[in-house]
């Protein structure tokens, strides 16, 4: 299976339609903090870009002011060795303990026009009459912007989006677990400053990577920026690499991957049930993952044990033989092989036609990450330019395979360290260090690139003291970018924003 961290949701209720109607009044911001000319890649960055523009929700005008602009960052010789592109929506004479969230995706190497374009801002991207199309994407207003609820501040780290380096061999020094952290932080840092936000209640929300990220950031700005943030929101989020990545070699990581692709079979044939979904997870981790552990079950037990698991997911039942029980690999291929099918480890639902039927392994791009997501690369360019003003000749960078391959996970480069992955230590000791902090993680039923299961896992053995009333785990229909699917990016925006009005206390007035 493909890399499962590649990249990889309304808080309105369904009556509160938001009407985003920009009002393109531009005007330049400050020039780059280095106070003089950038060296390299980074003279093609201009100031920054200021527009006014207005929003109308529920009938409520609602008045911002969006910032597309650069955060410089230094070395210990005062010389410049980076800059990381931002987008900031913030909201006019906004009260004051309106929040401040923080935003990122993952990959490692993904920028932030995912969610960005995809949930979060003013401006999504529509996909088409079936929402998978990327020829036919267009920008729309976007009826469930959290705007509503918190200002917004949207991070593209190093190697991603328009943030580089000066030096295009320093790169790879932000290419690493707490190097990537601590410089997020320190830009996250010098947002905060730079527009006296220190008093705003902050919050971290991330996708795939980018809940791993909002982990390590947490901590980052706690012990070297002194900034403590109230809550964090993982979206379809990498937390314990050793239960994603190979679940098909060990039984525990298999049993919670199982109830995605129930989940997947049954969107597949639009008769998703929450009831059957419990049952599955019920039978995930009570026989399946018994059966699993210890040796393959043999005469009637066997046919029945495989057959069970042919009707739940879609799979032949000889494959599922074939492979004992462990679906994770063979599930792409398998699910749709009789009609030339071939389904997305991103949305175990979703099936585009394969491109290579006549090999027995999945290959070739993926029709959702490499597929209609794409689009929102070239959106992203032309809305920071014809609508925030922020022009430059450099290359939107959306996903950046390079920065993948790249990656430090602990000392060292590629896949397999990835396997020890883990931010569950870092949540742990978050949640004991600040008893105000809540976090909100989000999955899709059908990821198979972060199956839930595993997060329900983390979830399941916190300990309760750090635990109840402040974790709380919410699942959609859908994949890894659940989101694309817009009633049930109205139901995650509904979650989020009772989350933070759980977390924000109430001033005079409101």
């Amino acid at each position: 299976m493909r890399f499962r961290s590649l990249v990889l949701a309304t808080v309105l209720a369904s009556g509160l339609i938001a009407a985003v109607t920009p009002s393109l009044t531009y005007a330049q911001g400050p020039a780059p903090s280095s106070g003089g000319s950038r060296d390299g890649v980074l003279k093609l960055l201009p100031s920054d870009s200021i527009t006014q523009q207005e929003i109308t929700i529920d009938g409520r005008k609602l008045a911002y002011t969006a910032t597309a602009g650069t955060l410089d960052m230094f070395g210990q010789d005062g010389a410049q060795t980076a800059a990381i592109f931002y987008t900031a929506y913030v909201k006019k004479d906004g009260e004051p303990n309106r929040p401040l969230t923080f935003v990122f995706n993952g990959g490692p190497g993904a920028a932030s026009a995912f969610l960005h374009l995809g949930l979060v801002g003013p401006r999504i991207v529509d996909f088409g009459p079936k929402g998978d199309d990327g020829a036919k994407a267009r920008l729309v207003d976007n009826p469930n912007s959290w705007l509503d609820f918190t200002d917004l501040v949207l991070i593209d780290p190093v190697g991603t989006g328009w943030s580089r380096t000066v030096k295009p061999d320093d790169a790879a020094k932000y290419y690493n677990v707490n190097a990537d952290a601590e410089s997020v932080a320190k830009a996250i840092a010098l947002y905060v400053t730079h527009n006296n936000r220190a008093a705003s209640p902050k919050y971290l929300l991330g996708e795939s990577y980018g809940g791993f990220r909002a982990a390590k950031v947490a901590s980052a700005l706690k012990d070297t920026q002194g900034i403590i943030v109230s809550g964090a929101l993982m979206l379809s989020p990498l937390i314990e690499g050793q239960l994603m990545f190979g679940a098909d070699e060990f039984a525990l990581g298999a049993a919670l991957e199982l109830p995605s692709l129930a989940a997947a079979e049954m969107d597949r044939r639009k008769a998703f049930d929450e009831t059957k979904q419990r049952e599955a997870e019920r039978f995930a981790l009570g026989e399946y993952l018994t059966t699993l552990a210890g040796p393959a079950p043999t005469g009637d037990a066997a046919k029945a044990f495989y057959s069970k698991l042919s009707a739940m997911t879609g799979i032949p039942e000889d494959v599922v033989e074939k492979n004992r029980g462990f679906l994770g690999n063979a599930f792409a291929k398998q699910v749709g092989k009789s009609d030339g099918l071939v389904a997305s480890p991103y949305d175990a639902a979703f099936m585009t036609p394969d491109a290579f039927p006549e090999t027995s392994d999945a290959r070739g791009d993926d029709a959702i990450l490499d597929g209609f997501t794409r689009a929102y690369g070239g959106a992203f360019a032309d809305y920071a330019r014809n609508e925030l003003g922020f022009k430059t000749e450099m290359t939107y960078s959306l996903l950046d395979s390079d920065v993948n391959r790249q990656w430090e996970w602990g000392g060292r480069r590629g896949g397999g360290s990835r396997l020890q992955a883990s931010v569950t230590d870092d949540i742990r000791q978050f949640l004991a260090a600040v008893p105000s902090f809540r976090l909100l993680i989000a999955h899709g039923y059908s990821d198979l690139v972060t199956p839930y299961g595993v997060s329900r896992y983390v979830v399941d053995h916190l300990p309760a003291s750090l635990a109840e009333n402040r974790v709380g785990l919410k699942v959609y229909q859908g994949g890894h970018m659940f989101y694309t699917r817009s009633d049930q990016a109205a139901l995650f925006t509904r979650d989020a924003k009772a989350f933070y009005a759980a977390s924000v206390p109430s001033m005079p007035g409101d």
